[in-house]
């Protein structure tokens, strides 16, 4: 470095202070040009292996590292200025040199966590065991805001705050403060047990018997759970609310069940036993239905207007359309199977018997007013 500042000191005339400062920014940039061509070539060859640790690592390290190269260079100027500025002013520009590199340190470990978090989900969902998403959201949101407490006590403890004396505080004002956000806090804890317990996780259909709640979950936040209702309409719901209600989770169901009640008329009733085996052995050979399942099919009423079938089966699908076709392809056979034994399905109707009576007018005698009346006319 010596020789260079002479250089410039006999050719430009400059003061070899400001000599340096040239060849530090000199240096600085060529030692960013380097890193940079060093971690694109880095990031290539991570692309290709199937580690989720080193792609995020590199990925993340690009810009801090950069920017923390920079910050070097800068401090290393402050040294060289060291007794012609104000000293008071260079411990200023040192110590801001410190919270900036620690700023670039956290925000370096915050990018990689997003990073590794992001990768592990895409490697993780085409396999076949899937992937639970919100473990992976609640560990990845964990891990930041540790991140970012220690940081802050970091910085705290660089700029010379007394760490001790803000943890004393924060413990005297942790009451007051959990007093006045208790319904904050209750949803914190609220989306602590959703995590921990994982009644649901993002993309499954949920809803409660007990509030107006049904939809797909799109969302879990410490504080609120974002829910995609059928008609499409956002549903914001804090997540103390999961704590005190019951919530079905109808997207783990193994099965759906297919119940139906069919009617015949009463003329058919010789044919109800057949058609009975008939639809039972349907169902049992159907490719949609599974067997193994309860399965029952059994004439069970004899109602106001009709001869009451009951229908009782699972299919081995749990998809909603899917099961909708299976549905129909079921109910289409058993119209086919009653149809074949010359029986119909019956619908409410009413049939009035009339007792037979004798014809009153004919036998009825004329009362008192007839007779005056026609003695009257002659």
């Amino acid at each position: 470095m010596e020789p260079l500042g002479n250089f410039l000191n006999s050719t430009l005339g400059l003061p070899p202070w400001v000599a340096s400062l040239v060849i530090i920014a000199i240096a600085t940039a060529l030692v960013n040009q380097v890193a940079q061509f060093a971690l694109r070539h880095a990031g290539r060859a991570a692309t290709r292996t199937a580690f989720a640790w080193d792609d995020a690592l590199i990925t993340s390290a690009n810009r801090p590292v950069l920017v923390a190269l920079w910050v070097v260079g800068a401090g290393f100027m402050a040294r060289v200025v060291q007794g012609r500025v104000d000293q008071a002013f260079l411990d200023q520009v040192l110590a801001l040199q410190e919270v900036i590199l620690i700023a670039c340190a956290a925000w370096f470990a915050l990018r990689f966590v997003a990073r590794v978090q992001q990768n592990i989900i895409e490697q993780r969902t085409a396999q076949p065991d899937g992937l639970d998403r919100t473990t992976v959201d609640a560990l990845g949101k964990l891990a930041k805001l540790l991140l970012i407490i220690v940081t802050l006590l970091v910085i705290a403890q660089t700029v010379g705050i007394k760490i001790g004396g803000l943890l004393a505080l924060g413990g005297v004002g942790g009451l007051a403060v959990g007093l006045a956000a208790k319904d904050l806090l209750a949803n914190f804890f609220g989306g602590l047990t959703i995590y921990l317990d994982r009644p649901f996780s993002v993309g499954e259909w949920i809803r409660s018997p007990d509030k107006s709640i049904e939809g797909t979950v799109e969302y879990i936040s410490w504080r609120h759970t974002r829910i995609r209702a059928f008609n499409k309409n956002p549903i914001y719901v804090p997540n103390a609310v999961f704590t005190t209600i019951v919530v079905e989770n109808p997207s783990r169901m193994s099965h759906r069940r297919i119940k139906e009640v069919i009617g015949l008329r009463y003329d058919d009733f010789a044919v109800v036993a057949p058609i009975c085996d008939d639809i039972r052995t349907m169902l049992q050979q159907h490719e949609g239905i599974d067997a193994t399942q309860t399965l029952i099919v059994n004439f069970n009423v004899f109602g106001a207007t009709s001869l009451d079938l009951m229908i009782y089966t699972f299919t081995k699908t749990s998809v909603w359309v899917e099961f909708h076709h299976v549905k129909q392809d079921v109910l289409l056979k058993i119209g086919a199977i009653i149809e074949q034994h010359g029986a119909q399905i019956a619908f409410p109707t009413q049939t009035l018997h009339l007792a037979s009576v004798p014809d009153m007018l004919a036998t009825r005698q004329p009362d008192e007013r007839e007779t005056a009346s026609a003695r009257s006319a002659s």
